[in-house]
C-alpha cells in the first residue's frame, strides 16, 4: 500500500510539472496564433510641396498588448512608439483615435523629409507596412546679378542672357519676348526667328535695334507657382531721322505741324532750328512736342501758329547722343489760295435784216423779218429778205478757269481753222455780201444815168 500510495503521488507531481511545462510553453501561443494583429489599409504614398503639412495613417485591429512603431526606413530611426515621441523633432508628432488608429504627422515639410516611412507592430516575426513621401519643390530664379551694363550691346554685336533657376524636379528654363513677337537666333547655317527658346542661356549674335526690349526668362517643373524673370535688352546706337515731307505749305494766318521721325538710344537731345541757327523753345509762336512710338523711336512735332511771311524759310530738326548725331530739313513756303467764281456762258447769235433791225434766233433756228416780217419791194411784192448773220462778241463771257460751266441751248459755232473747209454759215454770209454788193452797183448805175440825163436836158 504503502508502494502504491508513493507511486501516485510521484505521479501527481510528474502532472503538475508538466501541465505546468504545458502552460509556459502553448498557454499564450495557442491565442496568439488564432488572433494575429492586422493591418485594415495601405499606408498611403505622398506627394507634398515644401512647406505644406502631410501625414500617414496606420489602422490595426487586434492589436491586444502589442505596440505600433514608426520608423524611417532609409535611415533605420525610430520615430515614435505607441504615443510617445522618439526622435527629437519638433515638426514632428503622433496621435491615437483611443481604437485602432494611430496618425504620424509632419508638419512644414522639408526636402530632408522625403523618403520611406514604416508602421509596424512588434510581434514575432515583426509586422509592418510602408508608405513613401516625396517633397518637391516649386522652381526658383536664382538672382545672378546681371547689372543693366551686362544686358547692353552696341548694334551688331553679341550679348547672352543667362537664367538659372532651382527647383525640385529640375525646373525647364524658356525664353520668350514680352511684346510677342520673335526672338532671332543667328547662326552659321543662317537665321532663324521662334517664338520661343529652351535652355538656360540665350545667345544674340549681331543684335539689331528691332530685338531692343523685354525678354522673358520662364522656369517651370510641374509644380506651381510658375515663375519668370524680366531682362531688358538695350542696343546703342547713334541717331537716325527721317523726314517724309521735305516740302511743305500753308496760306498766311494759319497752323502748321513740321514731322520728324527719329531712332535713337540712347535717347538724344533733340532740337529744332531756323535757317539762321536760332534755336527753338516752345512758347506762344511754337509748340515743341515728341511722340514715343517704341522702344527706340519717337516723332518730333514743331507746331507753328499763324504763320506770317516770317515764318516761311527752312527748318531743321537734330538729333544728338554719345554716339553721334543726325539732322533733318524741311522747307516751308507760302500756299497762295486763288479765289474762283461760276459764271454761266452765253451765246447769241444775232443777225440784221435788210432795214438794219437787229434780230435773234429762235429755238428752232427760225428768223425774224424786219417790218413785220417782210419788205416791200418796188413792184408791191412782199420780198423774202436774206439775213445776214454776225456774232455778237460783246454779249459772249468765258470762264477759262471752269471745267463744268452751265451752256445756253444755242452755243455759237467756234471759229474755223484758217486751212478748214467752208461751213454752211459763212457761205451763207458771202452769197449775201455779193447781192448787197450788186444792189449798190446797180443803185449807182442809176443814179449816174440820172444825173447825166438831167444834165442834158
Amino acid at each position: 500500500m504503502a508502494l502504491l500510495y508513493g507511486m501516485a503521488s510521484r505521479d501527481i507531481v510528474l502532472c503538475f510539472f508538466l501541465a505546468a511545462f504545458l502552460y509556459s510553453s502553448f498557454g499564450q501561443a495557442m491565442p496568439k496564433s488564432e488572433i494575429q494583429p492586422e493591418f485594415l489599409a495601405l499606408l498611403e504614398n505622398h506627394t507634398v510641396i515644401q512647406g505644406r503639412d502631410v501625414s500617414f495613417t496606420c489602422v490595426v485591429n487586434h492589436l491586444q498588448s502589442y505596440k505600433v512603431a514608426w520608423m524611417k526606413s532609409d535611415s533605420k530611426a525610430i520615430l515614435a512608439i505607441h504615443t510617445h515621441m522618439v526622435a527629437q523633432n519638433p515638426r514632428l508628432s503622433v496621435t491615437h483615435n483611443g481604437h485602432n488608429t494611430w496618425k504620424l504627422h509632419v508638419t512644414n515639410v522639408q526636402p530632408n523629409d522625403s523618403g520611406t516611412y514604416m508602421c509596424q507592430v512588434n510581434t514575432d516575426p515583426m509586422r509592418s507596412q510602408i508608405g513613401h513621401m516625396k517633397v518637391v519643390i516649386p522652381p526658383d530664379i536664382m538672382d545672378l546679378d546681371d547689372s543693366a551694363d551686362l544686358l547692353t550691346a552696341k548694334e551688331n554685336s553679341d550679348l547672352r542672357l543667362r537664367c538659372r533657376a532651382t527647383g525640385t524636379p529640375k525646373p525647364v528654363v524658356t525664353w520668350r519676348r514680352e511684346d510677342g513677337r520673335n526672338i532671332t537666333l543667328r547662326t552659321e547655317h543662317g537665321v532663324q526667328r521662334v517664338k520661343s527658346y529652351e535652355g538656360e542661356q540665350l545667345h544674340l549674335t549681331g543684335i539689331l535695334r528691332q530685338e531692343m526690349g523685354s525678354y522673358l526668362c520662364i522656369a517651370s517643373n510641374g509644380v506651381p507657382p510658375t515663375v519668370s524673370k524680366r531682362y531688358y535688352v538695350n542696343v546703342r546706337f547713334k541717331p537716325l531721322i527721317k523726314v517724309s515731307n521735305q516740302l511743305v505749305a500753308a496760306p498766311v494766318n494759319s497752323d502748321v505741324v513740321l514731322h520728324c521721325y527719329v531712332e535713337s538710344w540712347p535717347k538724344a537731345l533733340n532740337t529744332w532750328y531756323r535757317e539762321n541757327g536760332m534755336k527753338l523753345l516752345s512758347d506762344e509762336k511754337h509748340d515743341l512736342t515728341e511722340i514715343p512710338l517704341n522702344d527706340y523711336a519717337y516723332q518730333l512735332n514743331l507746331t507753328i501758329r499763324r504763320l506770317n511771311r516770317d515764318d516761311f524759310g527752312s527748318y531743321s530738326c537734330s538729333a544728338e547722343n554719345l554716339l553721334g548725331n543726325a539732322e533733318g530739313t524741311i522747307r516751308l513756303q507760302e500756299l497762295h489760295l486763288t479765289r474762283t467764281t461760276s459764271i454761266p456762258i452765253r451765246h447769241n447769235t444775232d443777225f440784221l435784216d435788210k432795214y438794219g433791225s437787229k434780230k435773234q434766233m429762235d429755238r428752232t433756228g427760225n428768223h425774224g423779218f424786219g417790218r413785220e416780217g417782210g419788205s416791200l419791194s418796188k413792184n408791191g411784192n412782199m420780198g423774202h429778205t436774206k439775213p445776214m448773220l454776225r456774232r455778237n462778241s460783246s454779249n459772249t463771257l468765258t470762264d477759262v478757269t471752269m471745267k463744268k460751266s452751265k451752256v445756253s441751248s444755242y452755243p455759237a459755232p467756234a471759229p474755223a481753222p484758217a486751212h478748214s473747209t467752208p461751213t454752211q454759215l459763212s457761205v451763207q454770209n458771202s452769197v449775201t455780201s455779193l447781192r448787197q454788193h450788186s444792189r449798190l452797183n446797180c443803185v449807182g448805175l442809176m443814179f449816174a444815168f440820172l444825173v447825166i440825163v438831167i444834165c442834158n436836158s
